[in-house]
């Protein structure tokens, strides 16, 4: 085998073996960020499940509220109508 040849053998190793360590380093903060990813998205799922509860409770009890404030306030009108035809 060639000087030239050898050399470049030595090259073409030392080249591998770099690539090699970046990749499993690269690999295993891969890994990492995966798992972080994994737990921020239960995290986040919670809190939807959460505040889905929160509203679905909210929006059972303003249904009826809203619907006894407007009925409120029609009967306020219909009782000022009275006394002010009273008053007459």
């Amino acid at each position: 085998m060639s000087p030239a040849a050898e050399i470049l053998v030595i090259i073409l190793s030392v080249f591998l073996a770099i690539f090699l360590v970046v990749g499993i380093v690269l690999g295993i903060y891969i890994i990492r960020l995966s798992s972080e990813i994994r737990k921020i998205t239960k995290t986040a799922q919670k809190t939807v499940d959460h505040i889905e509860t929160a509203v679905s409770g909210v929006a059972k009890v303003a249904s009826p509220v809203f619907v006894a404030e407007v009925i409120g306030k029609y009967i306020r009108k219909l009782i000022n109508k009275d006394d002010s035809k009273k008053g007459r």
